[in-house]
């Protein structure tokens, strides 16, 4: 019996991490690694897979110590309107984990991650991946870790563009070109940009629960109806990018068209993410949609910039 417990309590720590959204880490591994294909030729199986293994192990870890330190501010406990998208686990408030556990469960993958790291640093001897790792795993525990508390200082939206877009973008790029330039801008911020929409759109659920606590989000900073026309000019912001690429670079012709295919997903998370439907309690299709959109255009992307890669060994 006491077996059966124990392992009951590591399924529940293991689904606690969230793991069906830790696509939202591998996400800019994949775009990065895939555009250091696209612009040398040449991949690196092993380098690609360790950041890979070690972003998810930090995401999982940041998952759960979100939960950890939204349940000492409160914030989960006067929640009512939790999704499958927001809201944390609800494991610490349906009293499946206690929140000791939950916070050891969160430096455990977050060690893990960095023990990984590590690897990646002496494969690499790269400061500038070892200067990326640490950013992402202090903004991943403090994003809600007090005292910087970043979510709750209406920065967490860009800071979480930074840690899941433009540094793992730049980061697994280079581990594949070896160089430093400016080739993974314009992807990193369309990446970017793509969960910075996530992290936004899942904030209006939560509204009366954050402002409660004075978890200031751009939603409850700026309200409703800015919140919605900041997601819409930042989704129309990453196809005018896009465009943009696809004109200016040789390596962006697949991957920006195969990005603009997913317009009309685009248009669906525009039509849902209105004023009546993010006031209805309990109504999340428009996360569902956003959600979809960044796994698409991420792996739009991705296949672009494959294509890309393999077009060079073909020449």
């Amino acid at each position: 019996m006491k077996s059966d417990f124990q392992y009951s309590k590591l399924a529940f720590l293991f689904l606690a991490c969230r793991p069906k959204f830790l696509s939202a880490s591998a996400a800019p591994v994949l775009v990065g690694s895939t555009l250091g294909y696209a612009v040398t030729g040449t991949f690196q199986p092993v380098l690609f897979a360790l950041a890979l293994l070690a972003i998810m192990a930090i995401h999982a870890g940041a998952n759960i110590a979100n939960d950890y330190f939204d349940h000492l501010s409160g914030n989960d406990w006067v929640n009512r309107n939790p999704t499958p998208f927001s809201g944390g686990s609800r494991y610490i408030q349906q009293g499946i984990i206690p929140p000791k556990l939950m916070l050891l469960a969160a430096l455990v993958f977050l060690t893990i991650g960095s023990a990984i790291g590590v690897v990646i640093v002496l494969l690499t001897k790269s400061i500038f991946i070892f200067t990326v790792g640490l950013i992402g795993l202090l903004g991943g525990f403090f994003y809600t870790a007090p005292p910087v508390r970043f979510g709750y200082r209406s920065v967490g939206e860009l800071i979480i563009a930074l840690l899941f877009g433009l540094l793992p973008v730049y980061a697994s790029y280079y581990l594949q070109a070896f160089v430093f330039d400016t080739t993974p801008l314009l992807p990193s911020c369309i990446v970017g940009i793509l969960i910075f929409l996530v992290i936004l759109v899942n904030e209006f659920p939560d509204l009366v629960a954050d402002a409660a606590v004075n978890k200031k989000t751009l939603v409850v900073h700026f309200g409703i109806t800015a919140g919605i026309w900041i997601y819409r000019i930042a989704l129309i912001t990453s196809y005018i990018i896009a465009i943009a690429a696809t004109l200016a670079y040789s390596w962006f012709r697949f991957a920006g068209p195969f990005y603009l295919l997913t317009l009309p997903i685009a248009a669906v998370a525009i039509k849902f993410a209105n004023k009546k439907d993010l006031a209805v309690p309990g109504q999340y299709r428009a996360s569902q949609v956003t959600v979809l959109l960044h796994a698409t255009g991420t792996l739009a992307l991705t296949a672009g910039f494959i294509i890309s890669g393999l077009r060079i060994l073909t020449i």
